[in-house]
């Protein structure tokens, strides 16, 4: 027995959300984004409260060669490869960049960003300016965030302010930084950090164009 009625029975009524054929709408891909910027700058700190505005965004989990360290959970911080698998990983074409940093391995699983992104989640990578121009040769369609200072001196300032790290790591992280800076005008959008709650607005903006 039929139980629809007027408008209800109407083909344009039952086939919502469905073709000609009757196949359901595929699903929206997500998009990807890659946040980079030099040592200090606050990309981290940006990004994690930009993750607190956004909900449906993910970070991709890196593999890397480095021991873990206590606390870090397999899967959640870092997939960790010896430096043989890490090897093979990138023979078999499973990464979708890698780098070196401090004589450590790290690098993006395809898989891993692929799988998200299929689902329809968008999906942020935090890493390196080598890393991110990898990824924008292999996905055109990946937005390029780049933090900087407000000016090199106050980076500098903020290397220094850390009391953390020695006058040869700061020099270390100091020639990375020029490196850095000198390929931003590769990024989609680059936000100056001088303010923090300005650069998450910015960031957010980026990822929800209609705010």
């Amino acid at each position: 027995m039929n139980n629809c009625r007027g408008e209800l029975c109407s083909p344009a009524t039952q086939n919502v959300g469905r073709d000609a054929l009757g196949t359901p709408p595929a699903k929206t891909k997500g998009r990807l984004f890659v946040l980079s910027g030099p040592s200090g700058v606050g990309k981290g700190t940006v990004w994690q409260e930009v993750l607190k505005l956004v909900p449906n965004i993910k970070v991709s989990v890196s593999a890397t060669t480095r021991k873990p360290r206590s606390g870090d959970v397999e899967g959640v911080n870092y997939f960790f490869k010896s430096p043989e698998e890490f090897a093979e990983m990138i023979e078999r074409g499973e990464l979708l960049e890698w780098a070196v940093y401090n004589g450590n391995h790290y690098g993006t699983p395809i898989w891993a960003v692929e799988d998200m992104l299929a689902s329809g989640t968008d999906v942020i990578l935090e890493i390196d300016t080598q890393g991110a121009l990898q990824v924008k040769a292999k996905m055109p369609e990946a937005i390029l965030i780049f933090i900087a200072p407000p000016s090199f001196d106050a980076l500098l300032e903020r290397l220094k302010g850390r009391a953390t790290e020695s006058d040869e790591e700061i020099a270390r992280r100091v020639a990375a930084a020029e490196a850095e800076m000198a390929v931003k005008g590769e990024y989609d959008h680059i936000v100056v950090n001088d303010d923090l709650q300005t650069a998450v607005r910015e960031v957010e903006a980026i990822f929800n164009p209609t705010l």
